[in-house]
């Protein structure tokens, strides 16, 4: 009978478990599936999934994909800086629109004004991203901004709706300040679960140009990665963007492997004046679906840009390198590149006609004082 009487206990709580985890998973934050017939439109949807251009494994090899997860377990302190990052906390509510800047806020989220429009990207201004407490904070120092600090916006733009891109938290503090939501297919299903109206939700399919006004084109443009909030992957495209005024170009990689598309990309619009790619949370493993420093100083030759900023860098440790290792490594790949490096603080002001010298402002973090 005691078996029985035990069986019986692990049994609820089990069940237990089970109906927590479910109702878990019905948080609104998850967001929601598209329809899959309306993917079908796209010829990049295939085999019930987005594809990328260039076919290759999620990772290099399972085994070594174990090892790497070892090592970071067994050695993690230099995966967070020793103390507090450095950062500017600029208003932008004060800025004058007129002027095209580039303000990094952390990770792979800009606040930019171009052709007079106030544009926001992949923004996270909360200090976990993960839908799992304490298990992706922010560094300390690195979230200078939160919601209350942000305009009106324009345009949103939202590469993929991975937890460090697409903010649910962020999306609905800012949610009565959104104009217009760009995104790629499928991203919309999430916004429309969030209460979003439909005529504010554009998506778009690589190689689509969006003239929402006369001032500023939006091209959709080819990524290398994928995409999924939980167990199901590749339902909505993930995408980069080349952003076009009669003044500037500016091309935003999201997430990304390197490619070819980066120099179809480049030839296509003639160049930019400024890159901002993708550059860290990187690993042998996953070089298909992330880029090392080295290839992103590549992928600024191809994109022909007079200017790289590093992104999906200096918020967040989501890899097994050093946290400074892609600041320190790009620096020594764009020596004798013909463009510039610009290495901003998070919340320093850029602007894109007279862009800052290169700072090494990660070497000047220390263990806080107590």
């Amino acid at each position: 009978m005691k078996w029985k009487r035990t069986f019986g206990v692990l049994a609820v709580v089990i069940a237990a478990l089970a109906t927590s985890g479910y109702a878990y998973l019905q948080h609104p934050k998850f967001g929601a599936l598209p329809d899959r017939s309306e993917l079908q439109r796209s010829s990049h949807y295939a085999n019930g999934q987005f594809q990328n251009l260039e076919s290759e494994p999620m990772r290099v090899s399972d085994g070594d994909a174990q090892k790497g997860w070892v090592d970071m377990l067994l050695a993690p302190e230099g995966r967070f800086p020793p103390g507090p990052i450095p950062s500017e906390a600029t208003d932008l509510r004060a800025l004058d629109r007129s002027e095209d800047v580039v303000i990094w806020l952390g990770h792979s989220s800009y606040y930019i004004q171009l052709g007079g429009k106030r544009i926001l990207i992949d923004p996270v201004l909360s200090t976990n991203a993960s839908p799992i407490p304490m298990t992706n904070e922010a560094f300390e120092g690195a979230s200078p901004f939160t919601p209350d600090d942000i305009p009106d916006i324009d345009y949103l733009l939202i590469s993929h709706d991975h937890w460090d891109h697409l903010d649910y938290p962020t999306i609905m503090a800012l949610k009565e300040r959104i104009g217009q939501i760009v995104a790629g297919l499928g991203v919309g299903a999430h916004f429309r679960a969030w209460g979003f109206p439909e005529n504010k939700i554009q998506e778009a399919d690589w190689g689509t140009t969006l003239r929402l006004d006369d001032e500023l084109a939006i091209h959709v443009v080819p990524a290398r990665h994928y995409s999924g909030r939980w167990l199901e992957r590749n339902q909505s495209l993930w995408v980069s963007y080349a952003l076009e005024t009669d003044e500037h170009k500016i091309y935003y990689s999201g997430d990304s492997g390197y490619g070819k598309h980066l120099k179809a990309i480049g030839d296509a619009y003639g160049g930019f004046d400024l890159a901002l790619l993708d550059s860290g949370q990187y690993d042998e493993q996953w070089r298909y679906v992330h880029m090392m420093p080295e290839d992103a100083a590549q992928a600024a030759d191809d994109l022909r840009t007079k200017a790289l900023m590093p992104a999906h860098v200096g918020k967040f440790s989501i890899a097994f390198h050093d946290w400074d290792d892609p600041f320190k490594r790009i620096v020594a790949a764009s020596e004798g590149k013909a463009w510039q490096l610009i290495t901003p603080r998070i919340g320093q002001l850029v602007n894109i006609a007279s862009l800052p010298a290169s700072s090494p402002w990660w070497q000047t973090v220390q263990v806080a004082k107590q």
